[in-house]
């Protein structure tokens, strides 16, 4: 049994080690970080069942894997066979924490605790913080909120194998397949620019990865090299980490000095709740908005666009704000507005109350 099991180890060993590295010249990256073009995309369910291999889906995958280069058949035939099914992702993709009233939220995820914590992190780490907000012109205090609701400051950034999270998304989860699938074809070839073993990264139940929780996408656009020792380690490197995070702020329009958003008054009324229930986007300018009666302040000009939003602060009770382009900018990164929210109360708590983004 003993012999069994070392020959198994040894078979798999030699499959998951990389294919002879083409050179420079003969690589085929991918066209975009953040939207994959391959060749015949059909990404999505089509099968069902645990055998992957089998599954005339997974085949398409393969091929098209094949077809860029990177991996061998025996490779990608052993990378399907060996991930496992993770049946409580598809329970935790079903019950989102942002799912829930504002005020659930905010204590769960930008509580006393976190702020707490966001100013030792800050305290401990002054000097990159400061360096790398100085290079990308994003704050200082707003890079310590992402990574504190992320991972809470490094601490929690996932025990799941990524490669298990992706399949299990991309071949089990319908209403996400695509998606997960294509993040899927960037983490392969992350692992392969990267001479990592794909079974060797560790992430949350969706596949986000290190201390900003970035996905296989983001990671091969956006995550840099801060200390230029040639990794880019979002996992254990805090120069790395908020690097990264900076230049996904910069390169997605965060504008220096600018708020997040501002208080609004207004009186509510169909038109209005329409407004607010309308998907997040960048659409009515502050102008618009005052000639419906809300007051917005002053400093915000008429051109101004945003997004009008409401947080329930307590059950039946509701504020209301404008979020500026610092708003849909955070946004990009979490598709929630209470996510955007807690980042800004916690940014705006760990400097003391001298932050009013």
């Amino acid at each position: 049994m003993k012999i069994a099991w070392i020959i198994s180890a040894v078979v798999l060993l030699v499959a998951c080690e990389r294919v002879k590295q083409p050179t420079e010249k003969t690589l085929k990256p991918l066209a975009s970080a953040s939207g994959v073009v391959v060749e015949n995309d059909k990404f999505g369910i089509t099968d069902s069942g645990l055998d992957l291999v089998s599954r005339s889906d997974v085949q398409r995958f393969i091929n098209q894997e094949l077809k860029r280069g990177y991996y061998t058949q025996p490779q990608l035939d052993n990378f399907f066979k060996n991930v496992q099914f993770k049946p409580s992702i598809i329970k935790d993709m079903d019950r989102p924490g942002t799912s829930l009233p504002w005020y659930t939220f905010a204590q769960n995820n930008a509580n006393s605790l976190r702020i707490k914590n966001g100013k030792s992190f800050w305290k401990n780490n002054a000097a990159v913080l400061k360096a790398v907000s100085k290079r990308y012109g994003v704050a200082p205090e707003l890079l310590v909120a992402i990574i504190g609701i992320e991972t809470n400051y490094g601490h929690t950034t996932g025990s799941f194998r990524v490669a298990d999270a992706l399949t299990t998304l991309g071949y089990h989860y319908p209403r996400r397949a695509a998606y997960f699938q294509r993040e899927l074809v960037e983490f392969l070839q992350l692992a392969y620019e990267e001479k990592r073993d794909p079974f060797s990264f560790k992430g949350s139940f969706a596949g986000a990865m290190g201390m900003p929780q970035f996905m296989p996408s983001s990671y091969r656009q956006y995550a840099v090299d801060w200390d230029g020792d040639g990794q880019r380690d979002i996992w254990n490197n805090i120069g790395d980490t908020l690097a990264s995070v900076a230049n996904y702020m910069k390169q997605h329009g965060w504008k220096t000095d600018q708020p997040i958003a501002v208080s609004v008054s207004l009186q509510i009324t169909p038109q209005i709740q329409q407004i607010i229930d309308q998907p997040t986007e960048m659409k009515y300018s502050a102008g618009q908005l005052r000639q419906l009666g809300i007051v917005i302040p002053a400093h915000i000009n008429d051109q101004e666009k945003g997004i009008l939003y409401q947080l329930e602060r307590m059950p039946g009770k509701y504020e209301y704000w404008f979020g500026l382009n610092n708003f849909y900018t955070i946004w990009q990164y979490n598709h929630s507005r209470h996510y955007v929210a807690a980042v800004r109360q916690i940014a705006n708590s760990i400097n003391d109350g001298s932050t009013n983004l």
